[in-house]
């Protein structure tokens, strides 16, 4: 890979964290705290409809985000260190953890037993290990952009028709 594809490629990801935190912020602090408005009647109807999509618009991502983020430990600009790869890539794995361990028993709760505000405060409480990660995800990225938008790229100073007369 050239080091304009592995900018491109950061760039792309950058990208890609960006919606992702945005889109769990909204989640978060927008949608958890507005259940509590759904109608109890209501809720496994709009439950059921939201919980497919957030597969499609969060999940998925995430995944890849972190299947790309091991790709990018290894095709990242030269300007970028592994370290704040890697330390994202383990702030995302957090994200998950936290997310299966102590939000997934409270959205089967939510998912089977319809809506609680008891269960919607747990799901709140219990997300501020995955925002904090996902917060310190998105300032290593700030950081790392940072350092690609400081030191130009150095494919070749010279032109590879300049360097055929100089042997």
């Amino acid at each position: 890979m050239t080091e304009q594809q592995r900018r491109l490629f950061f760039v792309t990801m950058f990208g890609l964290v960006f919606y992702l935190v945005g889109a769990s912020f909204v989640q978060s602090f927008v949608t958890y705290p507005t259940w509590k408005a759904v109608g109890a009647s209501e809720f496994q109807a709009y439950y059921g409809e939201l919980s497919s999509r957030i597969v499609r618009t969060m999940v998925v991502p995430g995944v890849v985000e972190i299947v790309l983020t091991l790709a990018l430990l290894r095709f990242r600009p030269r300007a970028i260190p592994a370290w704040p790869i890697a330390a994202a890539l383990v702030l995302n794995i957090v994200r998950f953890v936290s997310t299966a361990i102590n939000q997934s028993a409270v959205q089967a709760q939510l998912g089977a037993g319809g809506l609680s505000a008891d269960a919607v405060d747990a799901l709140i409480r219990g997300d501020y290990l995955t925002q904090a990660a996902s917060l310190g995800r998105m300032l290593l990225y700030v950081w790392m952009m940072a350092r690609v938008i400081h030191e130009p790229p150095r494919e070749s100073s010279v032109p590879a028709r300049e360097k055929i007369g100089t042997a």
